[in-house]
């Protein structure tokens, strides 16, 4: 099955791009260790708020918890962002959950996608994004996004087969990369300045409508062990807010999540 396009053209991005200010400066690379490696190091030189490094192919591409994350050239997003919050107010933990859902908003535009904590975008039960947000000292803050569009299934390593998908596996149509690049950095601006604006609590009702753990009951491995409640929500700090057994709410700030018993 033929791509749609081979190459993200950074002029088309540029052509059609609607936003005010994010990826107005835009770097382009055509493989990187890291996008967010690249982000830091033009953060630390001073770039502007907006500034977003995209690279056709990584051989450093990294997820949350230390996991690596698998990026062929030439088939998905893998995009990094440049934001600077109030030096009084550099929250990573809720930029993180404002990029899910951004990437959930541009997904739904043409499949049917879904949230799992704190910022996975899944398409049923495979995971077709994910997110790392960073910060550094001076309070920037990096978001690096991968999303998986053109990735047939066969080329998913064995181990991850039956847990990743991309929109051509969801939808057997090709991907417009350009045009999804777009898409997603104009839904990304929207629910950052959303958030500066209005507080978290939009974001998160629009999490909580996205995500298919409301009222699941899930089992969290946490650095201080093994917890399982039924998710209530959010805090205002981006937790995961749970109610344990007993009736205690608990919150979980990190860790890896799952559905007992799945998602249906």
């Amino acid at each position: 099955m033929s791509l749609v396009a081979d190459r993200i053209l950074p002029d088309e991005i540029e052509r059609r791009l609607t936003t005010e200010w994010l990826g107005r400066t835009l770097h382009y690379y055509d493989e990187v260790g890291s996008t967010n490696d690249v982000a830091r190091e033009l953060a630390r030189a001073g770039a502007v708020e907006g500034t977003v490094v995209i690279a056709e192919g990584q051989t450093r591409g990294r997820g949350r918890l230390g996991r690596s994350w698998a990026s062929p050239k030439y088939r998905n997003l893998y995009l990094s962002a440049l934001l600077r919050p109030p030096a009084s107010d550099a929250p990573v933990a809720r930029l993180g959950l404002v990029a899910g859902v951004a990437v959930c908003d541009a997904i739904r535009e043409s499949h049917p996608a879904t949230i799992k904590w704190p910022n996975d975008v899944l398409i049923g039960t495979r995971k077709v994004s994910g997110v790392l947000a960073e910060i550094e000292p001076d309070g920037a803050i990096i978001l690096g996004i991968g999303v998986n569009l053109n990735t047939a299934a066969a080329d998913f390593p064995p181990d991850l087969r039956d847990k990743a998908g991309s929109l051509l596996v969801a939808g057997g149509v090709p991907v417009d990369r350009t045009l999804f690049t777009v898409r997603l950095l104009i839904h990304l601006e929207a629910r950052y300045v959303q958030e500066r604006r209005l507080g978290f609590a939009p974001i998160a009702e629009a999490w909580c409508e996205m995500s298919a753990m409301i009222g699941k009951t899930i089992r969290v491995d946490a650095p201080g062990g093994q917890v399982q409640g039924v998710v209530l929500g959010l805090a205002d700090d981006g937790a995961l807010r749970l109610r344990l057994p007993s009736g205690v709410e608990h919150r979980v700030v990190s860790g890896d999540v799952s559905v007992v018993g799945g998602y249906d």
